[in-house]
């Protein structure tokens, strides 16, 4: 069993509190690692502070070299990195290699917008009380931040935390899920080597008490949160006056409308709902496609359905596998059974078998069931028809969520009206809502979530503008 140490502040240590990591799809513990307690929480709260300063004033050459090493360390385990990947969360090869890509490409767009943090210069005679002067407005790092990232992208959502935050001059504490840490443990080796100050990153898996910590400590100046909107808007209200950036995920709406390219849709839709899982915080949950094209959409994507390949995700053909544990596996099921009992028809899967849940397709649901209004983050996606346009985006809205959407048409009054009235923070034309690039603006409304990540976003959430105002006078 491969043991990991955690990560404080440039050591790496051990506590009495061990932590066994465990293969989803086999059942077994392959690794073991660390909790964190308060007392080790502490240390790296105190060693992160005391960083700040030295993080502010490095340079923006110095900030793009050690980002850049990050991003080459990361090729150079990609296989590695990938296969931890896969043992940890029971992600597809596949998927796995993808993410392990994006994390190296986050850090290379973090190089990037390290060279150029937001500023601006502001006129200010436009009254005469303003003759004379002008402006500068700078951005500045806010300090000590503290980032929690899922277990469904452990390396990546991480990345969309720790490159911006080292980016814009700030240190940052970093707890990944209990179920899977070795990523951002492996991420901290790569860290490590380059010559950014000690103190600027800590990957700490934590208990309970010093989790709670994290989030209402005043030395740390901003939480980032990425999970479920319980937890989320809880840790806002605790959070006192610290920042608080949350994305919180949600059952993303797709419209097919009668301009879209049928066999591009289909496609695109099978990813959408089944890719990982259906474990993706914009995991296409809820397809509306219109009356005319239904029949042949159904019929062609349960058939695409239908061929993807279960089994090990540590196997390259391997499409779709194990849920991250048992009890995700059950009540996806129990949610499942819950809509045919209410009258939801199943079209294809609805079987369980120990953690596996097959690809599953439903359809005459009801906005009401927990398989429509919730997020399931599983491998269940229903199919609807509609008949105009503007019923199919009431349908979308029809949530608690609003995160992504899709639109396929090829109707620019179509694409004009979606953008204008989907509540959502991304509307996604030709392609599923599960479509990210990590430089875009990224977050959503609602239960979703507040503020936005996307390495150049989250980069404006953790610095604060200061402004300095001169006198131009000459004379």
């Amino acid at each position: 069993m491969t043991n990991y140490k955690i990560y404080q502040a440039g050591d790496f240590i051990s506590t009495d509190s061990r932590l066994e990591v465990v293969n989803p799809y086999t059942e077994d513990a392959f690794a073991k690692t660390y909790l964190a307690g308060s007392e080790e929480l502490e240390g790296a709260i105190q060693k992160g502070q005391a960083a700040e300063r030295a993080m502010k004033e490095l340079s923006s050459h110095r900030r793009y070299k050690a980002l850049m090493e990050v991003s080459e360390g990361i090729a150079g385990r990609r296989q590695a990195l990938a296969e931890s990947l896969a043992r940890q969360a029971a992600k597809p090869m596949k998927y796995a290699l993808g993410e392990v890509d994006r994390a190296r490409q986050g850090f290379i767009i973090a190089a990037e917008e390290s060279k150029r943090l937001p500023r601006e210069s502001l006129s200010l005679d436009w009254t005469g009380k303003g003759e004379q002067r002008e402006g500068l407005v700078r951005a500045f790092p806010v300090g000590l931040v503290a980032g929690i990232a899922p277990f469904n992208f452990p390396m990546n959502l991480a990345v969309h935390k720790i490159a911006p935050a080292l980016a814009a001059g700030n240190p940052i504490i970093l707890k990944p899920a209990r179920s899977t840490p070795l990523s951002v443990l492996e991420l901290a080796e790569i860290i490590d080597q380059t010559d950014l100050p000690q103190g600027a990153l800590s990957v700490l898996p934590m208990d309970r008490q010093a989790g709670n910590q994290l989030v209402t400590d005043p030395r740390i100046k901003m939480l980032s949160f990425t999970g479920s909107p319980s937890v989320g808007w809880k840790m806002k209200q605790q959070a006192g006056r610290k920042k608080v950036s949350l994305e919180l995920g949600g059952n993303a709406g797709v419209i097919i409308s009668p301009s879209a390219d049928l066999e591009d849709a289909v496609q695109k839709a099978v990813f959408g709902s089944f890719a990982y899982s259906g474990q993706v915080c914009i995991h296409t949950q809820r397809i509306f496609v219109h009356r005319e094209l239904f029949e042949s959409f159904t019929s062609r994507f349960i058939e695409q359905v239908q061929q993807l390949q279960p089994g090990d995700p540590l196997n390259e053909g391997t499409d779709i596998s194990v849920l991250i544990d048992r009890e995700n596996a059950d009540r996806v099921a129990e949610w499942v059974e819950e809509a045919r009992n209410q009258g939801a028809r199943v079209l294809t899967g609805g079987k369980k078998q120990a953690g596996y849940y097959a690809p599953t397709v439903l359809t005459r649901t009801q906005p009401g069931m927990k398989v429509c209004a919730q997020e399931i983050f599983g491998p269940v996606v229903t199919l609807e028809p509609f008949d105009d346009f503007s019923q199919a985006v009431d349908q979308v809205n029809n949530s608690d969520y609003g995160l992504q959407a899709g639109v396929f048409t090829n109707n620019l009054k179509e694409i004009n009206r979606a953008y204008e009235n989907l509540d959502v923070g991304g509307v996604i034309i030709n392609h599923v809502p599960t479509f990210r690039v990590d430089h875009m603006p990224y977050g959503g409304v609602k239960q979703s979530g507040f503020g936005r990540e996307g390495i150049k976003y989250a980069i404006r959430e953790m610095t604060e503008p200061k402004l300095l105002v001169t006198n131009t006078h000459t004379g």
